[in-house]
C-alpha cells in the first residue's frame, strides 16, 4: 500500500485543518488506518485510528472530542478533521496502514501501536501559533 498525506499547514491555535491520506496498491477496505504525530525529539504518538468497515474509531484522550477520523473506501481515502487546534498539536503527522489479517479483537486491543502498522506516508508538517 502507497499512502500519500496531504493538508497540513500553519494555522493560529483555535483553528482547523483537515488532512487527508490518499491510499494505492492493495484494496484499501482490507486495510485498518491510523493516523500518528510526531514532534522533534519525541516518539510517534497514536492520534487516532479507524477500522475496516469505519465502524469504530479511536482516539487518545489529548485529542478526544477535537479530531475526528473517517475514511472513504470508495475513494481509498482517510482523513483527519482537527478542531480547536492548540500549539502541542504542532507535528509532522503521518498516515499508516496496517493488518488484512488482524482479527477485531486483536485491532481494538492494540490499534494504538506502531507496529502494527505496515505501512506509513510521507507525512505533513501541521503547526499552530499560538
Amino acid at each position: 500500500v502507497q499512502l500519500q498525506a496531504s493538508g497540513g499547514g500553519l494555522v493560529q491555535a483555535g483553528g482547523s485543518l483537515r488532512l487527508s491520506c490518499a491510499a494505492s496498491g492493495r484494496t484499501f477496505s482490507n486495510y485498518v488506518m491510523g493516523w500518528f504525530r510526531q514532534a522533534p525529539g519525541t516518539e510517534r504518538e497514536f492520534v487516532a485510528a479507524i477500522s475496516w468497515s469505519g465502524s469504530s474509531t479511536y482516539y487518545p484522550d489529548s485529542v478526544k472530542g477535537r479530531f475526528t477520523i473517517s475514511r472513504d473506501n470508495a475513494k481509498n481515502t482517510v482523513s483527519l478533521r482537527m478542531n480547536s487546534l492548540k500549539p502541542e498539536d504542532t507535528a509532522v503527522y503521518y498516515c499508516a496502514a496496517g493488518g488484512p489479517s488482524y482479527t477485531s479483537s486483536y485491532y481494538r486491543t492494540n490499534y494504538y501501536k506502531t507496529p502494527i502498522y505496515d505501512y506509513w506516508g510521507q507525512g505533513t508538517q501541521v503547526t499552530i501559533s499560538s
